[in-house]
């Protein structure tokens, strides 16, 4: 159902966002606003605030306003939601239009027509006619329980069988034709049953109603598999086949939980013989590359299903495809899996040839989207050719831009610009080479050398903020992705807290210590003393001190800082104003030093 903007906008208005999101976690009034530990991912450290009108999590990113909230927490669709809501502020849905009312009547009968065919072809299964299907489907290995499991039906020889027993239950031709049971002849004409010599494999929604079927043709004749065409009742785009058991499947008592997995395979075979193995979150597309649509459903019952298509070229093309497809919808707690089949083999083979227990191992081996994105594009990148390379690296990073969730898209960013640069630049110099030289000992200092240098970087970056807490604001989404101790996460969630209020510096810094940061910030100052801007913070140029803090980030993230100097530099080209030309200069400046240890002025280079 669609709802007017005036009506959401007075729902929001009535519930506090507040109280709806304090029934599911632990608020904590801070000043204007609450924080906790955000429900979305797991922390020990609040970075989850609720604002008046929405919340924000500084640490996996996740946005919204209320009715987002309880569609991601408990998994709602947007009616659900609005109509949860609804009953909590004490007002109506609005009422539905006679024509929604006149739709929802007609979709009733239809399902009721469906219902019928569904009973009708599973009969015909059990008929001396059926013998050469019922024979396709135990020489395939699908056991007898199966056949009502999945209600498995025959639809006969296609002769009128459907039609005389459909309209001996009371519906008309049209309704029958509507339902998708008959081949059009013209626009108001219908020429005859659209099954015949077919095995039937019933399409049920997430409720478990009949509301398509797909045909597997025994003998003779083209094409092999035919689906229902389009219809009020059935979009092949956003259903999938065994979609209905997945609300149960949980339930299931299973020692490993792996046999639980939502995995998405290529066909009604697949699903089945799956199944009868003993893994009950099969589904499959129909006839169709998985869509967006098909995607969220899977994401309202696991957060990361599994995607199984067989190991052949097509069924690379499919998983790359899907990949693709999902790159914009991703969020930090939706995601995909893929399992690579071996060369040849599909679900069902696999199953049948290995048992189980292989493919349980399988599963226990799948790879993350990312890997798997990774893995697919650079597979037969020659690393000698620089063409290739630098083709790679566009790809790659376009892959990262096509992530609408910001956070998300970053993280992308920086995985496949680390594997990149260690897969095809990574540099072994004389020295390591040295086959005298202790390597056991070499890898300690180095590592002992990279702690020691990386802690004194984060100090420095925490006193420049001290110091001067007014960059916070400039630079709050990158200082949000720095993986830090322990001590400096506490720190710097306290940071964000404080400064946001509006208080002098020094009120800020006692705070700060009467939180229980006054060694912290001790230490951090001698740590830094040398490395940071000796004026006076009211005469300090603040493009020079934000160039200096972005230097020091540069050399513990340098691809955030490199996605950070895109990001002024488009808000730039948006905004040509003096204000966003400074900040890009300054960020694209401490980019220059940090890559090259050159602190030469470029300006000329850089406009």
């Amino acid at each position: 159902m669609a709802f007017n903007q005036k009506f959401l906008e007075e729902l929001r208005q009535r519930i506090p966002i507040y109280t709806v999101i304090g029934r599911k976690i632990k608020l904590v009034r801070s000043g204007r606003f609450w924080k906790a530990c955000c429900p979305f991912h797991g922390e020990k450290t609040p970075s989850f605030y609720v604002y008046e009108d929405h919340f924000h999590c500084y640490g996996c990113g996740i946005h919204g306003d209320v009715i987002s909230f309880v569609m991601q927490s408990e998994g709602r669709t947007f009616n659900e939601a609005i109509t949860e809501l609804a009953a909590l502020a004490g007002l109506e849905v609005p009422e539905q239009t006679p024509q929604d009312r006149q739709r929802i009547e007609k979709q009733h009968t239809l399902y009721d027509v469906m219902l019928a065919a569904q009973e009708y072809y599973c009969s015909a299964l059990d008929m001396s006619a059926a013998k050469a299907g019922k024979h396709y489907l135990l020489e395939r290995g699908i056991q007898k329980e199966t056949f009502e499991s999945f209600k498995l039906g025959w639809s006969g020889d296609g002769r009128g069988g459907l039609i005389h027993f459909l309209q001996k239950k009371g519906y008309s031709l049209d309704l029958i034709g509507e339902a998708g049971l008959l081949r059009k002849k013209t626009e108001t004409e219908w020429s005859g049953e659209l099954f015949f010599n077919r095995v039937i494999y019933p399409i049920h929604d997430c409720k478990g109603r009949p509301i398509a079927f797909g045909g597997r043709i025994i003998g003779d004749g083209q094409p092999k598999y035919l689906n229902s065409p389009e219809t009020p009742l059935f979009s092949k785009r956003r259903i999938l086949y065994g979609l209905n058991r997945l609300s149960s499947l949980f339930k299931r008592n299973k020692i490993d939980p792996l046999y639980n997995t939502v995995v998405v395979v290529e066909g009604y075979m697949d699903v089945i013989a799956l199944y009868q193995a003993g893994f009950y979150g099969a589904v499959a597309p129909l006839g169709t590359a998985l869509t967006k649509e098909q995607m969220k459903l899977l994401w309202r019952v696991t957060s990361e299903p599994v995607l199984c298509f067989d190991g052949d070229k097509a069924g690379y093309k499919a998983m790359l495809h899907a990949a693709e497809e999902s790159l914009p919808i991703l969020t930090p707690e939706h995601s995909l899996n893929f399992l690579p089949l071996p060369e040849g083999e599909d679900p069902d083979s696999f199953v049948k040839n290995n048992g189980s227990e292989a493919f349980l191992s399988l599963l226990s081996k799948k790879q993350s989207l990312c890997d798997a994105l990774y893995g697919i594009i650079s597979a037969h990148v020659d690393r000698n050719s620089p063409e290739q390379r630098a083709f790679l690296k566009t790809q790659l990073l376009s892959i990262a831009q096509k992530i609408n969730d910001e956070t998300l898209s970053k993280e992308y960013r920086r995985i496949f610009m680390d594997r990149f640069y260690q897969q095809f630049h990574s540099k072994n110099n004389q020295f390591r080479n040295n086959q005298y030289v202790n390597k056991n000992l070499l890898i300690s200092i180095q590592k002992i050398d990279k702690i020691q240098v990386d802690y004194e970087r984060i100090c420095i970056l925490f006193a420049i903020l001290l110091k001067y807490p007014d960059l916070l604001f400039s630079v709050e989404s990158a200082f949000f992705k720095l993986d830090l101790p322990n001590q400096f996460v506490n720190l710097r969630a306290a940071m964000l807290e404080i400064f946001l209020e509006s208080e002098s510096f020094e009120k800020r810094i006692k705070r700060l210590k009467e939180e229980g940061f006054a060694d912290l910030i001790k230490e951090i100052n001698n740590q830094s003393s040398i490395f940071i801007p000796q004026q006076e913070s009211t005469k300090c140029d603040a493009h020079l001190v934000e160039r200096h803090w972005w230097h020091f980030y540069g050399l513990l993230n340098i691809h955030e800082l490199e996605f950070q100097v895109e990001q002024a530099r488009k808000k730039w080209v948006q905004c040509p104003d003096e204000h966003h030309q400074n900040i890009f200069i300054a960020r694209l400046k401490a980019l220059n030093i940090a890559k090259t240890g050159s602190n030469t002025e470029q300006e000329d280079e850089i406009l």
